[in-house]
């Protein structure tokens, strides 16, 4: 049984609303007040809140901020009850995050209708959700499993030259063979990272006292860090005359933890390297103003359709069939979510053949 919490200083809204909603099978609760409703709220987490705007008191702008920043119920639809007619009252509750408004009085009706609405896109979301988890799930089976086996299969190769040819084997072989083992010992640490990293990212995405907690977090001076990765990128790729460098944002400070955004940058200069042939330019850009921290990464690689760019996800690798591909399809969108968790902006441009530009802003604030 559905359960409904009505808040509502109106005893006359609370008792006909209520007996109409237990008629049509709710569980209903109810609250005179909005320091009793968001208790009551806490206590039973229901399904749906009716609130009404004007209370003495805590009034329902604030039990609604109260309900959206409380995890166990953050998510819970929010539909405001109002005698105000004027569209800025409407307008101000949607901006704040109800679901949907009713204007008092009501007909049974148009409150069947409301909540009927708010099941039918709970049911959207939960169909979409569960969607995804299938997809990311076809794709770890496949992905996974045979990226850890490559990775495996590589080291214990290694490993059996090495005890099989003990008396032939040349220094310059051991040290090629270790160097392999520890290549691919790196790949599979970065396998399991990501996978780790991706999700804690996904824990924080539905906690909305996480992601503020994550904006409390500061890099200093990002540009010059971003410039270190790509300087040691390079030296990996030995590609030391293909990184272009432009731009300046000095004095500042970006709110994301320092590691989050090594991870952001780590992945998408890799990428531009990992996707583009030794010669090929790399053009990185880099500004700033007073609020935003912005990055731009272009190469002049493979490139992706805009079908391919409209469905990155997880554990999603592109015509890995046709490209030998090392990893697990994580390092786009953990960069992706990394960004957007962080009120970031996050933008892909590509074409086939020609290259992919991929473009972010973070918050920035002047340290001065």
């Amino acid at each position: 049984m559905q359960k409904i919490l009505i808040i509502d200083d109106a005893e006359f809204i609370l008792e006909s609303t209520s007996t109409l909603l237990r008629f049509e099978g709710y569980e209903v609760y109810t609250a005179t007040d909005g320091k009793t409703g968001i208790e009551t709220a806490l206590e039973v987490k229901p399904d749906l809140i009716l609130c009404d705007i004007s209370m003495p008191g805590i009034d329902g702008f604030q039990v609604l901020s109260k309900i959206r920043e409380t995890p166990e119920i953050a998510t819970v639809p929010f539909i405001f009850l109002t005698a105000f007619t004027e569209k800025q009252n409407m307008r101000l509750g949607m901006e704040k995050g109800a679901d949907d408004y009713l204007v008092k009085p009501y007909t049974r009706d148009e409150l069947i209708s409301a909540l009927e609405a708010q099941w039918k896109k709970f049911k959207n979301i939960e169909r979409q959700v569960q969607e995804k988890i299938e997809e990311v799930g076809r794709n770890l089976n496949y992905a996974l499993p045979h990226e850890f086996r490559t990775v495996l299969n590589q080291v214990i190769g290694s490993a059996k030259y090495l005890t099989t040819n003990t008396d032939d084997i040349t220094k310059d072989e051991i040290i090629e063979l270790g160097n392999d083992i520890i290549h691919s010992a790196q790949r599979l640490m970065k396998i399991t990272e990501n996978f780790l990293v991706f999700i804690r990212i996904e824990s924080f995405a539905s906690n909305p006292e996480k992601r503020r907690r994550l904006r409390e977090a500061r890099t200093d001076e990002p540009a010059a860090m971003l410039v270190d990765i790509a300087s040691l990128l390079a030296a990996k790729y030995e590609r030391y005359d293909d990184i272009d460098i432009e731009g300046i944002a000095e004095n500042i400070y970006i709110e994301i933890a320092t590691d989050s955004f090594h991870k952001i940058i780590d992945e998408l200069i890799d990428n531009a390297f990992k996707f583009s042939e030794k010669g090929k330019k790399i053009k990185i850009t880099i500004a700033a103003n007073d609020d935003k921290f912005y990055a731009s990464i272009s190469d002049q690689g493979r490139g992706m359709t805009q079908d391919q760019i409209e469905n990155i996800g997880a554990y999603r690798q592109f015509e890995r069939q046709i490209y030998e591909q090392q990893g697990v399809g994580l390092g786009l969108i953990i960069a992706k979510r990394l960004v957007e968790l962080h009120d970031g902006e996050f933008s892909i441009t590509s074409e086939v053949g020609v290259g992919t530009n991929v473009t972010f802003t973070l918050p920035a604030k002047s340290c001065e």
